[in-house]
């Protein structure tokens, strides 16, 4: 895969072609002097269990990954804090109203967006929502369901960061 920062082509400040690499992390304006550093978008996952030690999963409705289990989550909006974007995305995707967040680790990520290679620190967190009964698949997500955490695989979710965290969520309540 090509360096993120070749997908820069214009200076963002000027529209400058002179918009050249400066570092391994960031290109420089020729002409204005405008320093761009490409940084990570923040992004939430959300591991909710139920009563019966069962954890919330979702069939992805879109790409990438489309029809590949997943967890609730996704990009943070600017001015949100990783808790409100967390219980936002869990609200959109299911229904249901996140009552605590705690965060657990975080995970660097290339998440496809249109084409697009988007880098990402995924942050996980351990939601307790105010009700685990009424949920239904909103948003982009197609289905949403509780599985038993012994039926948990993480080869069955399409996104590595997921699949990941899910081996370092299971490691560590086993």
């Amino acid at each position: 895969m090509e360096h993120p920062l070749s997908q820069f082509r214009y200076c963002p400040k000027c529209g400058s072609e002179h918009f050249e690499i400066h570092n391994e992390k960031s290109k420089q304006c020729k002409d204005c002097g405008f320093v761009y550093y490409f940084n990570s978008s923040a992004a939430t996952v959300a591991l909710i269990l139920n009563g019966r030690n069962e954890l919330l999963v979702c069939r992805r409705a879109k790409e990438p990954a489309k029809g590949t289990l997943d967890l609730p989550g996704g990009f943070i909006d600017m001015a949100e804090t990783g808790e409100e974007g967390v219980a936002r995305e869990v609200k959109e995707e299911t229904g249901m109203t996140v009552t605590q967040a705690e965060y657990l680790f975080s995970l660097p990520n290339i998440y496809i967006y249109s084409g697009f290679p988007v880098h990402t620190l995924d942050l996980f967190f351990r939601c307790t929502v105010a009700d685990t009964l009424h949920f239904k698949a909103m948003d982009d997500a197609a289905e949403v369901f509780f599985l038993p955490l012994k039926d948990i695989h993480p080869e069955d979710f399409g996104l590595g960061s997921i699949r990941k965290g899910l081996q370092m969520f299971l490691a560590g309540i086993s």
